[in-house]
């Protein structure tokens, strides 16, 4: 029996045939590529936040650089295992790069706190979350084609005869679709269910309006493949390139913006340690026990991780007794200039990436062979998620985020509500044409508020405010200026 390799005819497919076009010499999944970079979902993650508010300063990364630097890790890995382990069965880089440029299309506007916000707004109507989002963008609302545009018909209509949603967003092939499901959960619709299941909000999974096609994804690549668990090998790289990309560059964003420093970090109250400790372990816990060189986080090993990370700006070396304070001021100085010096700064971060990129392993599935995986070593692994802690700690405890975040919070919620009215109806009348057409396709009320969720996750975080503008009445912009 021949061995089976990573890609075979049914990762091609895409969920609706289209004529191939003549003197394309790309490979199916570099076309893909190729219509996720030039789709508005794309271009509007240089209007989303990453770490901090988008528009405080230009200088700080936005969802657009940081997916353009993890698509960076990602084909770096990808080209390590494949001029190691898989030289002759190699991971498409196209794909890889594909899944990292996409894994965050579905974040909404003002980060997290955005995701927060819409979940809360669509509670008992299946939620909202990234990922999900993510994937329908991809296989629902860009505009792309349907199945009935281009092929047969001229008209571009969201609907059928029949109010049925014929929409197929980019129409990619089922590989590059299963690249981007993270997580293999179709999300439940009502909090009841939520409750029964013990997920914490918001659910990682995809909601129930693209189960079909999550379906139609698996039985094309990994047809006998056991549910849940099914993630791609693309995928697998695309999650270790992220953790990479958030724990050193927005561990530098956070340097620079003066929230936090290597002294600062080692200087952390116990509690703050064991806080993050206990965090990570229960994800040790889920991803490594029973692997060799398991062992649970304490603040000890919190310490020591530091001193490993940041152990030239930690020489406690003295040669005299007496020289604490010399010592001391040494530290201190040596965190000031790393965190505020950009040559020193880059030059970290650059350290780390090599290091990172370069501990991953690989356990090949004989049995399904695009489910394989590639994750870090643990004793990596606990360093970047350390420092993806501290990064978020510093965030949440800052009381100048506070700020921000309630209100992206409310703003959200008010654009939301306005907009699924149901008393007068005039909030409906505020959205966009195109929007309008999707929102009265058909009537039922989950469709409506899933339409809206839809039209305020596409926001940028300008696009928000100025939205927000307009139905309060203050200080709006122009009439016509469309959506972005």
């Amino acid at each position: 029996m021949p061995r089976r390799k990573l890609y075979h005819r049914g990762d091609y497919r895409r969920l609706h045939d289209v004529s191939e076009k003549g003197g394309d010499a790309r490979d199916p999944f570099r076309r893909d590529l190729a219509r996720l970079i030039h789709c508005p979902a794309f271009r509007r993650l240089q209007g989303k936040t990453q770490l901090f508010p988008n528009g405080e300063n230009d200088f700080f990364r936005n969802r657009l650089t940081h997916s353009i630097e993890v698509s960076q890790i990602a084909t770096g890995i990808a080209q390590n295992l494949n001029a190691s382990v898989l030289s002759d069965d190699p991971i498409n880089e196209h794909l890889v790069s594909f899944a990292a440029l996409a894994h965050d299309l579905g974040h909404p506007p003002f980060g997290h706190n955005g995701e927060k916000a819409l979940d809360e707004l669509m509670s008992g109507h299946g939620g909202f979350e990234g990922n999900a989002q993510t994937l329908r963008i991809l296989c629902r609302l860009e505009k792309k084609e349907t199945r009935e545009f281009p092929y047969p018909n001229v008209v571009a209509n969201p609907f059928n005869d029949e109010s049925k949603d014929i929409r197929l967003g980019l129409n990619l092939t089922m590989r590059s679709l299963a690249s981007v499901l993270k997580y293999d959960r179709e999300i439940p619709i009502t909090d009841e269910d939520v409750k029964k299941k013990g997920y914490d909000r918001p659910v990682k999974g995809y909601y129930s309006s693209e189960d079909e096609v999550v379906q139609e994804i698996v039985d094309s690549v990994e047809a006998r493949s056991p549910r849940p668990g099914f993630k791609t090998i693309e995928c697998s790289i695309m999650d270790v390139a992220d953790d990479i990309a958030y724990s050193t560059y927005d561990l530098e964003d956070a340097f620079k913006a003066g929230f936090l420093s290597p002294i600062e970090m080692a200087a952390a109250p116990a509690e703050l340690k064991d806080e993050i400790a206990t965090e990570i372990n229960s994800k040790l816990k889920i991803l490594y026990a029973g692997t060799k060189n398991y062992s649970e986080m304490d603040v000890k090993e919190v310490d020591d991780i530091l001193g490993r990370l940041f152990r030239t700006t930690f020489d406690y070396s003295s040669t005299s007794a007496d020289a604490a304070y010399e010592v001391s001021r040494r530290v201190y100085h040596r965190s000031r200039i790393l965190a505020g010096t950009g040559y020193y700064r880059t030059a970290l971060t650059s350290k780390f990436v090599h290091e990172f990129i370069c501990d991953v392993e690989f356990t090949k599935n004989t049995t399904f062979p695009s489910l394989s995986k590639v994750r870090l070593k643990i004793d990596t692994f606990k360093e970047v998620e350390l420092l993806k802690k501290f990064a978020y700690k510093s965030l949440i405890m800052s009381p100048m985020l506070k700020m921000a975040e309630n209100s992206s919070g409310s703003i959200i919620e008010r654009i939301f509500h306005t907009l699924v009215d149901a008393k007068t109806g005039a909030g409906r009348r505020l959205l966009p044409t195109d929007w309008r057409e999707v929102y009265f396709g058909i009537s039922d009320p989950s469709w409506r508020m899933r339409t809206v969720c839809d039209f305020i996750a596409s926001m940028t975080d300008r696009y928000c405010l100025e939205f927000y503008s307009r139905i309060t009445g203050s200080n709006p912009p122009s009439i016509h200026k469309p959506f972005q």
